[in-house]
C-alpha cells in the first residue's frame, strides 16, 4: 500500500511499527484466553501498561492535568478499553484471531456513519457512500462465509467484535470534543489505571485455573507491546504526520492479524474470508478517505486502537 505523500523517514518507521503493534494483539488475545479469563486479561493488560506509563505521566505533569477531567477520561476509558478489551477476549474464545482483526477493521465504516449523524455530509459523496456499501457487504460475506462454504461461525461472537468496532469509532469523538486540551499521556495513563482497578476484583473472581506460561507471556506482550509501547508510538505518529494521516496504518492491521493467525495458530483461510477481506479493506479505505491517500481536513477522526 502506498503511503501518503509527505511522510518523513521517522513517519514511515512509526507507520510500520503501528501496523505491526496493533495487528498482533488478536494473536496474543487468542493465546491468553486459553487459560486466563477475559476480565483477568483486561485487568492485567491495563494495570501493567498503566504502571509502565505512570512514571512518565507523573514526571511530565500530564497525570495532574488529566485528573481535572477524570469524568470524561473515565468515559473514554470505558468506550476505548473497558468494553472492547472484554468483548474481544470473550469473542476470541470461539472466533479465529484473523477474522477478529478483520471485523475490527470496520471501524472507519462506523466512524463514517457517526460523522454523518453529526452533520458531516461529506460521507454522502459517491466514493465514500460506495465504500460504506462495499465494506458492509464484505463484512456480511466474512460472517456468513462459513455457512455458505462449509463450517460455522458464532454470530454472537462476530456481533461482539462489530460492537467493539462501534465503540472504537466513538472513542475519538470523545477525545476530540472533550479532551482535546488534555495531555495525551495523562489521558491514556489515567484511563488505563481506572479501568484496571475496576476490573481487578472481577478478574480475580473469574480466574479459576492457574494460567499457562504461553498465556502469561501473551498477557505480558499485550500489556507492554500492544498497549504501553503502542500508545506511545501512536501519539508519536500523530505528532509526526498529523491526526488525519496517522490512522491509515489501520488498513494494514488485518493483514498482519490474518497472516499471523494462519501461520502461528494454523487458522484456516476460508473462501468467505478470502472473498470478504479485500471488500472490507477497499470499503473502509473509500469510506474513510474517499479514495485519496491524503484525506481532507474534514475527514474522520482516527480510528481507535486495540
Amino acid at each position: 500500500m502506498n503511503a501518503p505523500a509527505g511522510f518523513s523517514k521517522r513517519g514511515w518507521l512509526l507507520f510500520g511499527a503501528m501496523a505491526l503493534l496493533w495487528g498482533v494483539p488478536y494473536l496474543f488475545i487468542s493465546i491468553a484466553v486459553e487459560s486466563i479469563s477475559p476480565p483477568a486479561i483486561v485487568a492485567g493488560r491495563t494495570l501493567i501498561a498503566a504502571l509502565l506509563l505512570l512514571p512518565f505521566a507523573l514526571r511530565s505533569g500530564a497525570l495532574r492535568a488529566a485528573l481535572k477531567h477524570w469524568p470524561w477520561i473515565l468515559a473514554f476509558g470505558a468506550v476505548e478499553m473497558a468494553g472492547p478489551f472484554l468483548l474481544l477476549g470473550h469473542a476470541e474464545l470461539t472466533l479465529p484471531s484473523g477474522m477478529t482483526g478483520l471485523l475490527v477493521a470496520t471501524v472507519p465504516l462506523f466512524a463514517a456513519l457517526i460523522a454523518l449523524s453529526g452533520g458531516d455530509r461529506g460521507v454522502l459523496r459517491p466514493a465514500r457512500s460506495i465504500g460504506l456499501l462495499v465494506g458492509f457487504v464484505g463484512v456480511a460475506i466474512v460472517v456468513a462465509g462459513p455457512g455458505l462454504f462449509g463450517g460455522e461461525v458464532s454470530l454472537f461472537a462476530a456481533g461482539e467484535v462489530l460492537l467493539v468496532a462501534v465503540l472504537y469509532a466513538i472513542a475519538p469523538f470523545i477525545v476530540a470534543r472533550k479532551l482535546a486540551d488534555v495531555p495525551s499521556l495523562g489521558t491514556i495513563t489515567l484511563s488505563l489505571l481506572m479501568i484496571g482497578i475496576f476490573y481487578l476484583p472481577i478478574g480475580v473472581l473469574t480466574q479459576h485455573e492457574v494460567p499457562t506460561l504461553p498465556s502469561m507471556f501473551a498477557l505480558l506482550a499485550l500489556a507492554v507491546i500492544c498497549t504501553a509501547v503502542a500508545f506511545l508510538a501512536f501519539f508519536a505518529l500523530i505528532r509526526e504526520v498529523g491526526p488525519v494521516r496517522a490512522p491509515l496504518f489501520t488498513y494494514v492491521n488485518p493483514i498482519v492479524a490474518i497472516v499471523l493467525g494462519a501461520i502461528v495458530l494454523s487458522e484456516p483461510l476460508t473462501p468467505g474470508l478470502l472473498i470478504g477481506f479485500p471488500l472490507v479493506i477497499i470499503g473502509c479505505w473509500f469510506a474513510g478517505t474517499g479514495g485519496r491517500l491524503r484525506p481532507p481536513a474534514s475527514a474522520l477522526p482516527p480510528p481507535a486502537p486495540l
